[in-house]
């Protein structure tokens, strides 16, 4: 019996999903769908931007005077990113399907597939302390004086007064956030939208960027300048950007995992 003619009530969840190819142009679609399901949601989106937000004021605070420490958390924290916008897909999914993108269902929306989104943001939480761990390990390795200063750090790196460090430092920590974007890019709305197990939406989101890299690393590009955008402005463009990829997110799972049925490789034009 083929798949096709595979009885009614077989679960989705069990058939490993179809990825597609697609072009770089699809990168801008992402954004620009996106940034349409940010005005439309509304004040729903602006909920989940002010979250982000509110956290990375809360560790400015906590860990003013540790920034070693500071330091790997922040990347951490887009780390787990993927996660932390879960309601927003659940936003763009509604809208998708001409629903209200209504607030209260998103907060819940993990809860049909509680297990295995559980499971995936323990392992995200585990590269999240071995990061942050080692972080502060590179910078005890490289300050033998104490941790340093936000200061000293920006300017041992502009005047390179420290080569090694920021070598080691930015490729540590560049290790760390390839690995988890790259299991991560389609994992989170794969479960969410068909309730798939944390491992088989995984090795979907390396499959899908195995077959397309080029596009993959331009989408990755343009997550980190928007991210670079929120920091940058004392984290108040992180209410505003963090949706925007939420919400690109969730369209490039579209583009990238074909519908559940069909069998094309190639995203139609």
């Amino acid at each position: 019996m083929s798949e096709n003619d595979a009885p009614a009530s077989e679960d989705a969840a069990s058939r490993f999903p179809v990825i597609r190819r697609v072009g770089f142009s699809a990168v801008g679609g992402w954004l620009r769908a996106g940034w349409r399901d940010f005005r439309l949601a509304g004040l729903a989106s602006i909920f989940y931007g002010v979250c982000f937000a509110s956290a990375g004021w809360l560790m400015q605070a906590v860990f003013a005077k540790a920034y070693a420490l500071f330091a790997g958390l922040t990347t951490g924290f887009l780390l787990l990113g993927p996660f932390l916008t879960l309601g927003l897909y659940d936003l763009s999914r509604r809208i998708e399907r001409k629903e209200l993108p209504e607030l209260a269902p998103s907060l819940a929306a993990w809860r049909p597939n509680l297990a295995n989104i559980g499971l995936f943001a323990a392992l995200l939480a585990v590269v999240l302390l071995v990061w942050a761990r080692a972080s502060i390990v590179i910078f005890a390795l490289f300050f033998a004086g104490g941790l340093p200063t936000f200061a000293d750090v920006v300017r041992t790196v502009l005047t390179f007064e420290q080569v090694d460090f920021a070598l080691v430092y930015f490729a540590v920590g560049g290790f760390f956030a390839a690995f988890v974007f790259a299991i991560s890019v389609v994992t989170v709305p794969l479960m969410l939208d068909r309730k798939t197990d944390a491992v088989t939406a995984a090795i979907a989101s390396l499959l899908a960027c195995g077959r397309n890299p080029g596009p993959i690393l331009l989408w990755a590009a343009c997550i980190a300048i928007l991210a670079a955008i929120g920091f940058a402005t004392a984290f108040v463009g992180l209410v505003f950007t963090m949706p925007l990829v939420g919400h690109a997110t969730w369209h490039a799972y579209r583009d990238l995992v074909a519908a559940d049925g069909q069998h094309d490789e190639t995203m139609p034009p």
